[in-house]
């Protein structure tokens, strides 16, 4: 099937040379998309900035911002018959960017203010017809205390309601530790109740897991 994948962060641009953006590396998004790659789909990545090689066979989009992410993800999304939303979008970015660079010695007390980006996961679950869509939800406090799947986890619930929230078919949950480490603990959370719990493991076995969990092979 035709598969859309995003990955990376986004830069949110104060000026011309300072950005808000976020510690995630991209590297399991890129992981997803060459694991679904090999299972044989034609996969579309979407992918903020990051420092890694795409994958073999893979057609990638390279975009900055959230505002372009959105564009990007809408224009892949309707050929896609699955999604798969890896990207760490930023949830604000700064009302006006200035152009040129803010110097220090003109502004004593600068104020950034901040506005909403687009919430791109819930506009595709609002469109998804009868597509496959998965979502990532991170939770501060999942694996604070060793990772619990249980209904009881704050963590999960949390992530439950997104997913409901998003109309989503899978979300998978992670934490602060995981965006900028080889390694990673992960829950993914099924409509139906299932959880699957990958526990430490590199993002590469993981991203396979996932994909013959959420595409069937």
């Amino acid at each position: 099937m035709r598969v859309l994948v995003t990955a990376g962060p986004t830069r949110e641009p104060i000026d011309a040379v300072r950005y808000l953006s976020n510690r995630s590396s991209g590297r399991l998004g890129y992981a997803i998309a060459a694991a679904a790659k090999a299972a044989g789909h034609t996969v579309t990545l979407v992918s903020g900035p990051t420092c890694i090689d795409p994958p073999r066979g893979v057609r990638l989009v390279r975009v900055g911002t959230a505002l372009e992410m959105r564009r990007e993800v809408l224009r892949a999304f309707r050929g896609a018959r699955a999604v798969i939303m890896c990207a760490a979008v930023a949830d604000w970015r700064p009302a006006r960017a200035v152009r040129g660079k803010l110097r220090r010695d003109r502004i004593r007390r600068p104020v950034l203010r901040l506005v909403p980006n687009p919430d791109i996961l819930a506009e595709l679950g609002r469109r998804k017809g009868r597509r496959l869509l998965v979502g990532f939800a991170l939770e501060a406090a999942f694996g604070a205390r060793g990772p619990r799947t249980g209904r009881s986890d704050p963590a999960v619930a949390s992530a439950m309601k997104k997913l409901r929230r998003k109309n989503l078919d899978w979300i998978v949950l992670n934490g602060p530790a995981t965006l900028d480490q080889e390694r990673a603990t992960l829950a993914a959370l099924a409509r139906d109740g299932r959880v699957v719990l990958w526990k430490a493991l590199p993002k590469g076995r993981i991203a396979k897991a996932l994909v013959r969990l959420v595409l069937g092979r």
